[in-house]
Formats: structure tokens, C-alpha cells, sequence
């Protein structure tokens, strides 16, 4: 996958979330600003709705005969769905119709969300209130679930937009302190055992295989596992750029060298001010320099992100950090070095 020329994202795109509660004026704005080649839309995350629109209730929403509901706790398995599943599957049936409805006639990349396995099970709560990781088999039957749900999830898009070329976002912020063992437990007085490693990549390979065309992987957390990642089959991954150190070199080299696309997060996700575009990309040219990769590979090789989701920004800001990815994006294009 990772040697497709069409698992490229384009330039620029979002992570996913978004301010608000309209999903009209979301997909107005997402298609208004990466269509017409500037880069990838997105299917937009309102979490600010409310339970259900929010990332795990979202994911929740989209398992087959796995049912979730609210809890004090956060979000925990149940025996039905309920009224906290009828409210995602609403949140998310307003997503796309409204999505449908600014990209009738577009053709070209459209990237999905969905939390990734490993990430779910650490936030969704067994009945008796510990995490799915818990279990390992709690995490088969959670993967197996996700991945039908997210077939159906697919084809549904794909008849809403005939024209695209669906990238599938797996968000996985989670994964790194799932296989450090660091997620705690719900006295939050020990920590669950860390998954064998190749469970991990097996299950994510798994998942991945779900979708016949390019999958990502987001995180926003440190110490991405790039190389585990790319093993899996991403075709990219999507990373803080500021949280990366001079001793991720090696595995950022080798992630490159293989085809791996580097969808770098360099614009804050929250309000503050905004550098001009070529110093947002400063970063990233220097890192190119010294890992001594061919400047002109910058552009084919790195799409430009927000640090995170955009859901705690004001919708200001919000519009102007994804037109600041384009912009970032032009002016890395027309200045490698």
C-alpha cells in the first residue's frame, strides 16, 4: 500500500474535530478549504454536541452488536442500545448528510475518522467497570465489531460520495501508553499488563485491512511507534510535529525511506497567533536537512495538519489553521530548501 501513488493525502488536511455544533457550516468549511486540489476534506468531528459526538461515542456508535452508553466514568459496554447510541447514530447520519451535500460532483481523496482498536479498548468500560484491555478477548470481540461496523461505515460514504477516494484515519492516541502498560486501571491504582507487541501490530494489520485503499494513523501523544505502524501497513502517520526530538532521527529517516507519508501536525490546535506559513514549515526543512533526504521529496512525502483536533479552539481560529495548513503546505512546495 505504502508504494501506491494514490495513498498521498495531498498537501494539506485536518485531523478531524471541529468547533461547533452546525455540521452544514463544518463541511462547508472543510470542502471550502482542501477541495479544488488544495488538499484532503474530511468527514468533520463536532464533539461539542455533546455524548455520541464526541471520538470514542462516535466509534461507539459505528460497532455491530456491541452497544455503549454514557456513565459518570465515561463510556462503558451495556446489553442494548440505548439512548446514547441512537444519539451517535444520529450526530453521525447529520455529519454526512451534510457532508454529501457540499461535495456532490467532487472527485479526489476524503479522509474518515474512526478510533483505532487498541485506543478504544483502553477508553471503553466492561460491565464490570474495567477497561476492555483488560481482556483479550473483550479486545477480539471489540476489534471484530469495529471492523464490520466500519465496512458498513465505508460503503455508506462511498454511496454518498461516488466520486472520492476514501483515506481511512484510525486515531489512536493511546497506543504508545497501551504497549508502555501505562493506561491505569479504574481504581487508578495499578496499571493494565501492556499487550504482547505482536498482538498489537496483528490486530492493527487486521483493521487496516478493512479498507482497500491508504490507512493512517493519527497520534497526538509522544514516541509515535512509527516502525510498528508501518509493519502494520499504514500508508501514513499522523504526528505533533513539535513533540519529536533530534533521537527520533532514525526511525523518521527509515519510516520515509520506506514510503511512508508523514502527515506532520505543525499548525497549534488551540487559539494563539500564527507564524507566517514558511515559518511553520521551518521545522520541517530542518529535519529534512539533516536526516540529508532530496529537498524536492519534501512535498511528495509530508502533508501539513493542526497539532490535534481543532474541537477546543474558537471557530475563528479553527478556519484559520486550515488555511494556514494550504498555505504552509504552498509554500513548502515552492520552497523545499
Amino acid at each position: 500500500m505504502n508504494d501506491n501513488k494514490d495513498s498521498r493525502l495531498g498537501p494539506a488536511t485536518g485531523i478531524g474535530s471541529l468547533p461547533g455544533t452546525d455540521p452544514r457550516e463544518a463541511a462547508k468549511t472543510v470542502v471550502g478549504t482542501f477541495g479544488e486540489g488544495q488538499g484532503t476534506p474530511f468527514l468533520p468531528e463536532l464533539p461539542s454536541r455533546g455524548p455520541g459526538a464526541d471520538m470514542i461515542g462516535r466509534t461507539a456508535g459505528l460497532l455491530v452488536e456491541v452497544y455503549a452508553r454514557v456513565e459518570p466514568s465515561g463510556w462503558r459496554i451495556g446489553d442494548r442500545p440505548g439512548r446514547d447510541t441512537r444519539r451517535a447514530h444520529t450526530w453521525l447520519r447529520q455529519d454526512l448528510d451534510a457532508l454529501e451535500e457540499f461535495t456532490q460532483g467532487y472527485e479526489g481523496p476524503l479522509k474518515v475518522q474512526a478510533v483505532g482498536p487498541w485506543t478504544l479498548a483502553a477508553a471503553l468500560e466492561l460491565r464490570g467497570g474495567e477497561a476492555a484491555l483488560s481482556d483479550p478477548g473483550a479486545c477480539r470481540d471489540l476489534a471484530g465489531s469495529l471492523a464490520e461496523g466500519l465496512r458498513e461505515h465505508l460503503a455508506d460514504v462511498r454511496r454518498r460520495v461516488p466520486g472520492a477516494r476514501i483515506v481511512l484515519q484510525y486515531d489512536e492516541p493511546s497506543l504508545t501508553a497501551v504497549l508502555r502498560g501505562q493506561i491505569r486501571s479504574a481504581s487508578g491504582y495499578r496499571t493494565y499488563r501492556a499487550p504482547d507487541r505482536q498482538t498489537v501490530e496483528g490486530t492493527l494489520r487486521d483493521l487496516f485491512a478493512v479498507h482497500d485503499g491508504p490507512v493512517v494513523v493519527h497520534s497526538c501523544a509522544p514516541d509515535v511507534p512509527f516502525a510498528l505502524l508501518h509493519r502494520a501497513g499504514a500508508a501514513g502517520v499522523s504526528f505533533d510535529f513539535a513533540l519529536l526530538t533530534e533521537r527520533d532521527d532514525d526511525v523518521i529517516g527509515e519510516a520515509v525511506e520506506s514510503g511512508t507519508q508523514l502527515i506532520a501536525g505543525v499548525v497549534p490546535g488551540t487559539d494563539g497567533p500564527l507564524s507566517d506559513p514558511a515559518g511553520s514549515v521551518m521545522g520541517v526543512r530542518t529535519l529534512w536537512r539533516r536526516l540529508g533526504l532530496r529537498p524536492g521529496s519534501l512535498s511528495e512525502s509530508v502533508t501539513l495538519t493542526p497539532a490535534c483536533g481543532l474541537a477546543g479552539a474558537s471557530p475563528e481560529y479553527a478556519r484559520g489553521a486550515l488555511a494556514h495548513c494550504v498555505r504552509a503546505a504552498r509554500s513548502l512546495a515552492d520552497d523545499p530548501e
